[in-house]
């Protein structure tokens, strides 16, 4: 049964791949107007306690770019509960959506005061990560595994270990670049090539192909509208994003940089 649904989980990726790849919008002409696009990697929890990339500087960063769309890491079918909690209590209660601050404490409450939309695009589900955590599990527990399970765990402290020595740990600046992406990776792409395809949808290249998908989709829905969108994730997300959004013709990728200049002055 699980190899059953292994396959199929290869077969529904394979699939939104062959989508993705095949739906690219066309060559924008001299009559349309590229539609920027930014994405902002937030640090979660991190951002109630951290003394500058803190709630503060989040709401300071979405007014200064001000965007039409902000895509977020909210699964569409925890959306509609999450809205309507907020819009009856002033507050949200949804449990996916309550893990992250810059939703509950910013994006929501700017909803409020600024003109933006909120797509939900994330490709979590309940059940996939339960699964996920179930089969990492088993994984560290399995004595044929140790040499894996070793890989990883090193991986992870090669990849703190270097972040830590830039001592720029969850600076604002530092996370919007490609070197963060590339600290990241270190670890990321052991994790991927040693768990993705046993961890099925929710590998590390699995899960981002899901959340790519309805990024993708909203982009296209909207394409050469000149508009602004504001993609925000969890950082770790945020050079997988970037190496797919620059294969697009349709958009203008923006630096986060001019923007934390203007509001960290």
């Amino acid at each position: 049964m699980l190899k059953a649904l292994s396959t199929l989980s290869t077969i529904l990726l394979f699939s939104i791949v062959l989508a993705i790849s095949s739906c690219q919008p066309s060559t924008p002409n001299s009559g349309t107007k590229l539609n920027e696009v930014l994405v902002m990697g937030t640090i979660h929890s991190g951002h109630l306690t951290d003394e500058v990339y803190n709630l503060d500087l989040l709401t300071k960063l979405i007014k200064e770019i001000n965007p039409d769309y902000i895509l977020s890491e909210i699964p569409p079918d925890r959306y509609a509960s999450a809205m309507e909690g907020f819009k009856r209590d002033d507050t949200i209660s949804e449990p996916r959506v309550i893990r992250f601050p810059e939703y509950v404490d910013v994006v929501f409450p700017l909803s409020k005061s600024m003109d933006f939309e909120i797509i939900p695009t994330a490709g979590w589900t309940d059940i996939m990560a339960s699964e996920r955590r179930e089969k990492l599990r088993a994984i560290s527990q399995d004595s044929a595994r140790v040499d894996d399970w070793k890989a990883y765990i090193k991986a992870n402290e090669l990849s703190d270990s270097l972040y830590k020595a830039t001592g720029k740990e969850n600076n604002p600046y530092f996370i919007h670049t490609p070197t963060y992406d590339s600290l990241m990776d270190v670890s990321l792409q052991v994790y991927n090539q040693l768990f993705n395809q046993e961890l099925a949808l929710g590998g590390w290249d699995n899960i981002n192909i899901a959340h790519y998908w309805n990024i993708h989709k909203a982009l296209n829905k909207y394409t050469q509208s000149g508009k602004r969108f504001l993609i925000i994730y969890g950082a770790g997300h945020k050079g997988w994003f970037l190496r797919e959004l620059r294969e697009r013709d349709d958009i203008k990728l923006l630096e986060m940089k001019p923007f934390l200049d203007k509001v960290m002055q």
